[in-house]
């Protein structure tokens, strides 16, 4: 193939804590309403029968520290923190082991929402992807290695806006576990290095506005923070 007419956007290098290699980013899975309180409080009740899932572009995500205009078609925007698990190996209709032995790394990150676009795409049985998969939608803060932290178990998730607390719970809280999302996901997908899964977040999402500065953490994991820029 010769010259292409024009070159795409390329895709966040999320650093690692401790390498100078960056880990690039394909596909972005999201896992929906996997903490109860957080689907109680958006008037949904939890599926417990299997983990749901939808999609965000790579192209759509920034790295911690951005700051960014808030998004048009919107007068609700929500901030979600949630746990990213990034794949570091091919796997394909894992078991628990496999699972496991998939992931390269955890990091945080945060999943902005058109909330208002979002309820209103879900009361017509519509896709969701105007509410998630918008510009700078993602935000993903630097990986740490499995081997580095020790696993999700016991950890405090939160967020704060302007320095105040919306969000505090415990990784404990998910319905559906790393491995066992992995389980299930790769009978679907061929999971491969690059692919993002985002685990769902707790209670206290809420709105945020022009200026606002969000931070959000993971006990042993780099934070992650974002700033939507002053309205002019």
């Amino acid at each position: 193939m010769g010259d292409i007419l024009f070159r795409l956007p390329e895709t966040p290098v999320v650093p690692v804590s401790g390498k100078a290699a960056g880990y690039p980013v394909g596909r972005i899975f999201c896992v929906g309403r996997n903490y109860a309180a957080h689907a109680a409080e958006m008037g949904n009740e939890v599926d417990r029968e299997a983990p749901f899932y939808f999609t965000k572009s790579a192209a759509n995500a920034v790295l911690t520290g951005s700051v960014v205009p808030y998004p048009p078609g919107t007068e609700n925007f929500h901030y979600e923190m949630e746990l990213a698990v990034a794949i570091g190996a091919p796997v394909f209709r894992a078991s628990i082991e496999e699972a496991a032995a998939a992931v390269f790394g955890y990091g945080c990150a945060l999943d902005m929402t058109r909330r208002d676009v979002q309820i209103r795409e879900r009361q017509k049985q519509r896709p969701w992807d105007l509410g998630k998969d918008l510009e700078n939608g993602t935000v993903l803060a630097p990986l740490t290695k499995a081997a580095d932290w020790g696993g999700p178990s016991g950890r405090r998730i939160w967020l704060e806006v302007n320095g105040e607390n919306r969000q505090d719970a415990s990784l404990d809280e998910m319905i559906w576990p790393v491995k066992e999302i992995i389980c299930h996901l790769s009978g679907f997908y061929h999971l491969r290095p690059g692919d993002l899964i985002l685990t769902g977040t707790p209670a206290g999402v809420g709105a945020v506005h022009s200026g606002d500065r969000m931070r959000g953490g993971i006990d042993g994991l780099e934070p992650v923070e974002l700033a939507l820029a002053a309205a002019e």
